[in-house]
C-alpha cells in the first residue's frame, strides 16, 4: 500500500508540472493579446541621449534610498568576512588611477562590476580610442564621509581617460543608460556612480516577509512567521475582500538568517508592513472604489492599504514608505493566496503584476495537496517547517516566467 501510494505521488506531481505549464502557456496569451507586442525583433527606434548638467542626478532622489542605490550596509574592512564577496576588476579596457597602489579601486561588488564593464564598452562606441577611467573605488582609507557607499565596493569615481571635461555630461548619460541605481555629475573632476547591494538585489527576485512579521491563527493567537507551521490555517482575505482562515499549504521562500533589504510601509494608524520590493500589495482607490495589486515599491504616501479591524478590512492611508534592512525572510503560501501580516492585507504573490495569474499558476499545487490529503488519510497535523530556500514548484515557476511571460507582466529593475 505505502508503495502504491509513493508511485501515486510521484504521478501526482509530475501531472502537476505539466498541468502548471499548459495554464501558464494558455494565460500568457491572454496576456499578449491584451496589447501590442514586446517581442524581440520589433521596431526599435533609436533616441537621442541628452547629457546631464552640472550637480544633476539621476534618479532625482538620495543615493541612500530605496528608488536610488538603497540602505548603506557598513563599512568593509579587509578583515571583515563581507571582503571575501568584493571581486578585482581586471577589464583593459578600463583605467584604474590606483593612486594608494593597493590595488583597491579594482574591488567591486558583483553589480558595480556588471555595471563598469557595460559602461565601459558604451565609452569606447562614442568616442573611438577613448576609455573609461576610475579614479575612485573602494575606499579602506576613511577618505569619505561616513555613509559612503565607497566603503561597500558599491561606489566608483569616473572620467574619459583623455580627462576631457566636456565629455563628462555624456559620460553621466551613458552610465545612467549602462544601469547604474544613481549616478551624479558630483564634481567638474569627475562623475560619482553607485548601485545597489548584492543583498538588496535579491529582493528584487522574490517575494517575502521580514521573518519576525506576525499573522493571525484560527485560534486566535499572534504567531511570528518563523514560528509558523504548514497546515495551519492564518487569517487572509478571500475573493469578495472578507477575512478568513485559510491553510497554510507551502512556503514559497523561506530564509531566517539571510539579511535583505525590505520596503517599509506604515499607515495612519501605525499598522507597518515590510516586504520585499516585488511583492504584491492590496492598494484600495478611492476615487475608483476599488483595490488594485501594486508591487510593494510602487506603494506611495496617501496611498490606501487594508488594514485588518476587528476582523473587518478598513482602508488606511500610507503616511510613510522606507527602505529597511532585516534578517529572515519568510514567504507563507495560502489556499486563497492572500494572507494578513502585521495587520496588513497582503497577497501571497510577487514578481509577476496579476494576483489571478499568479494564483491559477499555483491551482495544480493545490489540487495536488488536496489529493495528497486525501490519500494519506491522516489528521493532517500542522508540520514544523525546516526549509531553507525556494519551494521546488515555485523554484520551477520562477524559472520559466521569464522566458514566457511578456515584460511588462514580470518584475524587473536594470
Amino acid at each position: 500500500m505505502c508503495k502504491l501510494t509513493a508511485k501515486i505521488f510521484k504521478s501526482v506531481k509530475l501531472q502537476v508540472m505539466k498541468s502548471s505549464f499548459i495554464i501558464i502557456l494558455l494565460l500568457i496569451n491572454a496576456v499578449q493579446c491584451c496589447g501590442p507586442a514586446r517581442g524581440i525583433g520589433g521596431s526599435r527606434r533609436s533616441r537621442k541621449l541628452t547629457p546631464l548638467v552640472f550637480k544633476q542626478h539621476v534618479p532625482n532622489v538620495l543615493e541612500n534610498t530605496l528608488g536610488a542605490s538603497g540602505l548603506h550596509e557598513g563599512k568593509i574592512s579587509r578583515e571583515d568576512p563581507r571582503f571575501r564577496d568584493l571581486i578585482p576588476n581586471y577589464n583593459k579596457d578600463i583605467i584604474f588611477k590606483d593612486e594608494e597602489g593597493t590595488g583597491a579601486d579594482r574591488l567591486m561588488t558583483q553589480r558595480l562590476k556588471e555595471k563598469l564593464n557595460i559602461l565601459a564598452i558604451s565609452v569606447m562606441n562614442q568616442w573611438p580610442s577613448v576609455k573609461l577611467r576610475v579614479t575612485e573605488g573602494w575606499d579602506e582609507d576613511d577618505f569619505h564621509s561616513i555613509d559612503s557607499l565607497h566603503y561597500e565596493g558599491r561606489a566608483v569615481d569616473i572620467t574619459t581617460s583623455d580627462r576631457d571635461r566636456s565629455k563628462y555630461g555624456m559620460l553621466a548619460r551613458l552610465a545612467v543608460e549602462a544601469g547604474f541605481d544613481w549616478v551624479y555629475y558630483e564634481s567638474r573632476a569627475h562623475i560619482h556612480c553607485s548601485v545597489k547591494s548584492d543583498s538588496s538585489q535579491a529582493s528584487h527576485s522574490s517575494g517575502c516577509f521580514a521573518s519576525d512579521s506576525t499573522v493571525q491563527t484560527e485560534s486566535g493567537e499572534i504567531r511570528r512567521l518563523s514560528q509558523l507551521k504548514v497546515g495551519e490555517k492564518i487569517l487572509s482575505v478571500n475573493s469578495n475582500g472578507e477575512t478568513v482562515f485559510s491553510e497554510v499549504i507551502m512556503f514559497l521562500d523561506r530564509d531566517i538568517n539571510q539579511t535583505r533589504e525590505f520596503v517599509q510601509i506604515k499607515t495612519r494608524s501605525g499598522a507597518t508592513i515590510r516586504t520585499t520590493p516585488a511583492h504584491l500589495l492590496p492598494v484600495w482607490k478611492p476615487h475608483k472604489h476599488e483595490t488594485k495589486y501594486l508591487y510593494a515599491d510602487e506603494v506611495e504616501e496617501n496611498d490606501f492599504l487594508l488594514v485588518n479591524v476587528n476582523n473587518n478590512l478598513e482602508p488606511q492611508r500610507v503616511t510613510e514608505v522606507s527602505a529597511v534592512l532585516s534578517r529572515g525572510f519568510i514567504a507563507p503560501l495560502t489556499r486563497e493566496g492572500t494572507v494578513v501580516v502585521d495587520s496588513v492585507a497582503a497577497s501571497c504573490y510577487a514578481l509577476v503584476n496579476s494576483q489571478s495569474l499568479a494564483h491559477i499558476s499555483f491551482m495544480p499545487y493545490r489540487t495536488m495537496k488536496t489529493i495528497e490529503s486525501w490519500l494519506s488519510r491522516t489528521d493532517n497535523k500542522p508540520i514544523p517547517c525546516k526549509q531553507n530556500g525556494i519551494n521546488w514548484y515555485a523554484k520551477a515557476l520562477y524559472n520559466i516566467k521569464d522566458y514566457l511571460l511578456p515584460k511588462d507582466a514580470v518584475y524587473s529593475r536594470k
